[in-house]
């Protein structure tokens, strides 16, 4: 492979990342799918309770995003992709900012993705780092009282 062939291959591989962040922002999930290879996996290290950690094939990866463009309103900023030596493997930071549509509280996220792409661009595996608690303080609504059970100490 040429240092020209990298470079292609690295453009495409980012290209891929950014789009699936355009189609998601935009609640454009049948198009989202598309980005993925038809066994593609996504993960979520840190999902929470009720939240698979590992969403396997397209048909699988819409219905886990169908819901999306109903639960949050957002746009994704502050992209910034970290270079690889591997020209297929993108290493990516982010911000979401919007809001949680059922409660209309605001929904601040920092995501770090790490995905990798095929000879044709399509995301094969995309592990993706979020803080789960944003999501579910965003989605709370403000009538229900915060508890200690659902938070998380340090030390004593």
């Amino acid at each position: 492979m040429t240092a020209e062939d990298d470079t292609n291959r690295r453009a495409a591989a980012q290209h891929a990342v950014t789009e699936h962040l355009r189609l998601t922002a935009a609640g454009r999930t049948d198009e989202w799918v598309t980005l993925f290879a038809p066994d593609a996996v996504l993960e979520f290290p840190f999902a929470p309770a009720g939240v698979p950690r590992r969403v396997t094939g397209r048909d699988a990866l819409l219905a886990h995003m169908s819901n999306f463009p109903e639960t949050f309103d957002v746009e994704f900023v502050d992209l910034v992709f970290h270079e690889t030596v591997d020209p297929s493997l993108v290493i990516a930071e982010f911000r979401s900012t919007g809001t949680a549509r059922p409660t209309g509280k605001p929904y601040e996220q920092t995501c770090v993705s790490v995905v990798r792409t095929d000879d044709d661009a399509l995301i094969t595996h995309y592990l993706d780092y979020w803080n789960p608690l944003v999501a579910i303080e965003a989605l709370t609504p403000h009538e229900v009282p915060s508890e200690p059970a659902r938070g998380v100490t340090f030390g004593s």
